[in-house]
């Protein structure tokens, strides 16, 4: 930890403990009971912070790896230039100063035969069409899509934001290796080999769950995979796929690869963290990890709780209304009519309960927020160092958590960093130094295959 840090944490720290102390029983502090020159500079201290978080927030550009879309918000009639419902718009990107949003080609995982390999491929190319639809035909005086680190600079001091492309499962490949080079061009510039489930290319992270293995691995149309990966310029992403595959790739990739959406096991254990020993593999590579702000990721008891507590109060509601919550198997197999009138009546419940939600359930069972997500950084940044850092959120596919739950709290993520004694240069690396080198290297060492 550098002398900032300290010397920032020691601040807080004094500050925290003479505000207990004024308290007469309890270390929940009256500020009628606080001194009002303490009051005072607390108030400065604060202030202080935020406007060093502001300065640091607009000068440095700001890149979250993993952002999930539904192509029905990508038409003229419905898209991100309105404010939707989602997590990520162009609107809330502008009020959270967030710069760049690599919009995710997710594929879910089916069987591995031609059917399925088409289904995927159809899949994935209609969402590669719905960004490119956006940046180029719907709003390309607000968001611009970049191929290379030199493009986001560029597009950033334009003003505009800016668009980058990752695939979430290589499934939609098919038998086809051809078809890396084709969603290079279309401009993926990461590509995981699995999901949730094992692909033809690598085992999942899910394997875990039963201790059911399709390859021990990659196969070898895998193995051939990170090779062609390399040769074109695609980061190797190794969020999703089991240890065993992680590890091979490592030992294949030529060049720095990377975890688009992670983190840290060690702090709270699941399948789709990292351990402490891939996690130095890592660093040996020179890769990074976007750390994610996914609850269940970042502190799995803690979103328990919470969990439960809403799920306590929704069940009283409904039963005011008379109403029964089902389980999302037991949605899922209404008929569309009686889906939609349940879904209104969730909706309802959701209504009724928000107002509530602070005394009833934040105040007993406090949900995961920024302060957790960064918990995850600092872990990384002392296990691995800064450099293999970065910031991901997950969002509209899970992601996001109390103080970061959409594009526009996005400054929350700087000033939690800022509170910490992070510096502009360290934040910057974060936020998009890191994952940027990364991407030079990779398409630095495909060039190089390229002329061979």
């Amino acid at each position: 930890m550098n002398i900032l840090k300290i010397t920032r944490s020691l601040l807080l720290l004094f500050i925290a403990l003479l505000l207990i102390s004024c308290s007469d029983e309890s270390p929940q502090v009256n500020q009628n009971s606080v001194p009002p020159a303490l009051q005072s500079t607390e108030m400065e201290l604060e202030q202080e912070l935020i406007a060093r978080a502001r300065g640091i927030h607009e000068q440095v550009i700001t890149l979250d790896t993993h952002a999930d879309i539904n192509t029905r918000n990508f038409t003229q009639e419905n898209n991100y230039t309105m404010d939707l419902e989602t997590q990520v718009t162009l609107p809330k990107m502008e009020a959270g100063g967030l710069d760049v949003a690599w919009f995710i080609v997710y594929t879910g995982q089916a069987e591995l035969d031609d059917a399925g390999y088409a289904a995927a491929y159809a899949n994935a190319i209609d969402k590669f069409d719905a960004i490119h639809r956006l940046a180029e035909e719907i709003a390309p005086d607000q968001i611009e899509i970049a191929y290379t680190s030199d493009d986001v600079r560029r597009i950033n001091s334009s003003g505009k934001k800016v668009a980058m492309i990752g695939i979430e499962n290589a499934y939609p490949i098919g038998l086809d290796m051809s078809n890396i080079e084709d969603f290079h061009d279309r401009g993926g510039r990461y590509m995981s080999l699995a999901h949730n489930g094992h692909s033809q290319f690598a085992d999942s992270n899910t394997g875990e769950r039963d201790d059911v293995w399709l390859h021990n691995g990659l196969s070898p149309m895998g193995r051939d995979a990170i090779l062609e990966m390399n040769k074109w310029g695609i980061m190797v992403d190794i969020s999703h796929p089991s240890k065993d595959a992680i590890m091979e790739m490592l030992d294949l990739t030529q060049a720095p690869l990377i975890a688009s959406h992670s983190s840290a096991r060690a702090m709270s254990e699941h399948s789709r963290n990292l351990d402490d020993e891939t996690l130095l593999r890592i660093k040996e590579n020179g890769g990074v990890v976007q750390t994610v702000a996914f609850k269940s990721y970042l502190n799995a008891e803690k979103n328990t709780r919470n969990a439960e507590a809403i799920s306590r109060l929704n069940a009283s509601i409904a039963a005011d209304l008379g109403y029964e919550i089902l389980s999302f198997a037991e949605r899922n197999s209404l008929n569309s009519a009686d889906r939609a009138a349940y879904d209104v009546q969730l909706s309802e419940i959701g209504r009724l309960a928000a107002p509530r939600i602070a005394d009833e359930v934040n105040a007993v069972a406090p949900p995961v927020d920024v302060s957790d997500f960064v918990d995850h950084i600092d872990y990384l940044v002392e296990f691995i160092g800064l450099e293999h850092v970065g910031i991901s959120s997950d969002f509209d596919g899970g992601g996001g958590v109390e103080g970061w739950n959409n594009a526009a709290e996005t400054f929350n993520v700087t000033f939690e960093l800022v509170k910490r004694g992070y510096s502009e240069e360290e934040i910057g690396l974060l936020w998009s130094g890191n994952l940027l080198r990364v991407l030079d290297e990779v398409q630095r060492i495909a060039a190089e295959l390229q002329a061979q």
